[in-house]
């Protein structure tokens, strides 16, 4: 298997995932101490079910905080020198580089104007409007683009033609490995032509020293 490039960590996921981890621990807390004065509850010695289905929501509740924490290092895009991979918890993409029309920059603001964005995402996306994002245009969807809407943010998608937002620290590095790996895709290295006297001292027979 043909050896990929620098694994580029998705900035906007790991963004949406900062937003809502915190506010699912404390909802797991939240929970889990709400059990005590239940089980303090004369009710809740009666039918020890009130308390303890509560703290085990909470335990779970914290349990998947802590997943969605650890979740933040694994969504990542990867070039290939036949595709460049797009990789998070729930959905893996393989992009191939016959289907990647060309690759432009533009800055996140121009993409997604945080003035037209309401809540949560104006939130996530306003900190990020000066950073630069890479958008790869495709000739067609490498998979539904429905089910990619599921498991995608909205920001890897600016509008519903076939492309895709790439938001990375390093976008220069990311930028240069994709078109150094693109243009060396399935190119067989030229043999040096050899001049005419070459090729017929080549033939002429050796002497023995």
């Amino acid at each position: 298997m043909a050896r990929g490039g620098r694994r580029y960590p998705l900035v906007i996921y790991r963004e949406v995932i900062n937003r809502w981890w915190p506010y699912v621990l404390v909802l797991g807390v939240f929970l889990a101490v709400l059990a005590w004065p239940i089980y303090k509850d004369p009710l809740g010695q009666a039918q020890p079910w009130r308390w303890q289905w509560l703290l085990g929501l909470g335990g779970i509740t914290m349990l998947f905080a802590m997943f969605l924490l650890a979740m933040r290092g694994m969504a990542y895009v990867q070039v290939f020198p036949s595709h460049v991979r797009l990789v998070t918890p729930f959905l893996r993409l393989n992009i191939s580089h016959k289907r990647l029309r060309r690759s432009t920059t533009t800055e996140m603001r121009a993409l997604f104007p945080p003035e037209k964005m309401r809540g949560w995402k104006r939130d996530v996306i306003a900190p990020l409007g000066g950073r630069t994002a890479l958008v790869l245009e495709l000739n067609g969807w490498p998979a539904s683009p429905e089910l990619m809407r599921i498991f995608l943010s909205h920001f890897f998608f600016k509008d519903k033609t076939p492309h895709f937002v790439i938001l990375v620290n390093d976008w220069m590095r990311f930028s240069t490995e994709l078109e150094s790996l693109r243009r060396g895709d399935g190119a067989a290295r030229p043999t040096p032509p050899r001049s005419l006297n070459q090729s017929i001292l080549s033939r002429l027979p050796r002497k023995d020293s």
